[in-house]
């Protein structure tokens, strides 16, 4: 056989046949999820209700719908934030294509498609997907919904602290400091200082604060200033799940702003998880429910003691000496000791501990894995619009690791490095096996040599 030799120039053919055009097996994960959601029926079903916000008869035919929220699902499941990085991996990926359905001689559809797909749909129609999963899993008996878990985390904006501009005035930070600047003294009423001064002044102000009431973004105003996990302030989002302690599945994703506090949000997303439920057609009831100590607060555990059939089991913040009863309601202080009473039983302890398991564990597969760490939308609309998708991208893994044994596409890599590992581990072992047999098999003969010398003598 001759060598083949990559040519540097050469035209590329006019004409292909379609027998030549380049195909794939398809990933196996893919072709069962694939699989599932046919036999489930979803693509008919998502384009009836989809049928609403397009002109039938008018116009070039648009993106299936269906292809739009797998572009998601693939964002979830491969890992990628940014709907420019989604655009390109379905590009790239004949598997992928494949699960789309986007034919070998169609382009894949572009980030700007997601776009408007997504300003053309409605929150309430994302939410109706995320409910017919929730459905899809009734069916293959995964959901129970009695005892469920909320807990919340923070999502980075697409906005930088630079950003952020002044409520009253408009004023961006370098102007307000250097206002200050000529207000203390520091500088003439009509001098600029240099970018060297205005750091040294800044760091050097007491009593430095950066309130919500008082700045906003300019790039995103839905976007609040807080404290992320890592320490550092960002501008933020607050996304809230609500999880199903007996499956993992997601009851609820809600996403709030990043300055509404945990006992706040409580109810509304309690309200929307039992909504969630009631839309797939699901019985169960929520009854039990657990939060760490920043749900923890005498009005909220009042309201939802008289007002709905939720018990709480959420643990009291360490407090200095004993609360003052006196200028509150009874109401609150007969709520706020049946929810300790319940907390320190074997039950609170029990949902407490798969409360820090199982939600904690949300977290991680959405937003770490799941690429959702990170918003890359300016808007809190947009933002809940993809991070309900992400929050039933979770639930469809769940389901897929139930039917067949894997979670991710990624999971198989995963497999496969533990057939081996656990070869290389069996390879060690019978070796050391081997050198122990053939070191007792020379070691034998001298042995009896030396007892039948002390024997003779």
């Amino acid at each position: 056989m001759a060598l083949g030799k990559r040519k540097t120039e050469q035209q590329q053919e006019l004409f292909i046949p379609a027998d030549r055009l380049p195909r794939s097996p398809g990933h196996v994960f893919y072709r069962k999820l694939n699989g599932l959601l046919a036999e489930a029926g979803f693509d008919a079903w998502l384009e009836e209700c989809c049928r609403p916000f397009y002109a039938d008869g008018q116009g070039r035919e648009g993106i299936p719908p269906g292809t739009y929220f797998r572009m998601l699902l693939v964002g979830y499941f491969e890992g990628i934030g940014s709907q420019r990085g989604i655009a390109w991996r379905s590009s790239d990926s004949l598997s992928i294509r494949d699960f789309l359905g986007v034919p070998a001689a169609k382009e894949s559809p572009d980030h700007s498609s997601l776009s408007r797909i997504r300003e053309r749909l409605p929150f309430e129609l994302h939410l109706e997907v995320f409910a017919w999963i929730l459905k899809l899993a009734d069916e293959k008996k995964l959901l129970k919904g009695k005892n469920v878990a909320v807990d919340s985390t923070t999502l980075e904006a697409d906005a930088a602290m630079k950003s952020i501009v002044r409520r009253d005035n408009g004023e961006d930070w370098k102007q307000y400091v250097t206002r200050l600047m000529q207000e203390e003294g520091v500088i003439a009423e009509d001098a600029q200082p240099t970018d060297e001064e205005l750091r040294r002044y800044d760091k050097g102000r007491k009593n430095k604060k950066v309130s919500n009431d008082e700045w906003v973004s300019s790039t995103d105003p839905d976007s609040r200033i807080a404290r992320m996990k890592d320490g550092t302030t960002h501008l933020a989002y607050k996304a809230e799940h609500v999880v199903d302690l007996d499956t993992n599945l997601i009851l609820a994703a809600e996403v709030y702003h990043a300055n509404q506090s945990d006992h706040q949000t409580l109810e509304d997303s309690l309200h929307q998880a039992q909504i969630n439920q009631e839309a797939a057609g699901s019985s169960a009831q929520i009854r039990n429910v657990a939060a760490d100590k920043g749900y923890h607060s005498a009005e909220t555990l009042a309201t939802l003691a008289e007002h709905t059939p939720y018990r709480t089991y959420i643990p009291e913040p360490a407090r200095a000496g004993n609360r003052r009863w006196t200028d509150k309601p009874p109401e609150q202080r007969t709520a706020v000791h049946a929810n300790r009473r319940r907390t320190r039983g074997d039950r609170g302890k029990r949902l407490q501990r798969l409360r820090s398991e199982f939600v904690e564990r949300t977290f991680a597969h959405v937003c770490e894995t799941g690429g959702a760490r990170r918003s890359w939308l300016h808007g809190i609309e947009r933002v809940r619009k993809r991070h309900l998708i992400a929050a039933a991208a979770h639930n469809l893994g769940l389901l897929m690791r139930v039917l067949f044994k894997m979670g991710t596409p990624r999971g198989l890599q995963a497999l496969a490095d533990l057939v081996l590992s656990l070869y290389l581990v069996l390879a060690t072992l019978w070796k050391l096996v081997l050198r122990r047999e053939f070191v007792s098999e020379t070691v034998r003969p001298s042995v009896r040599l030396g007892r039948s010398r002390r024997g003779l003598a």
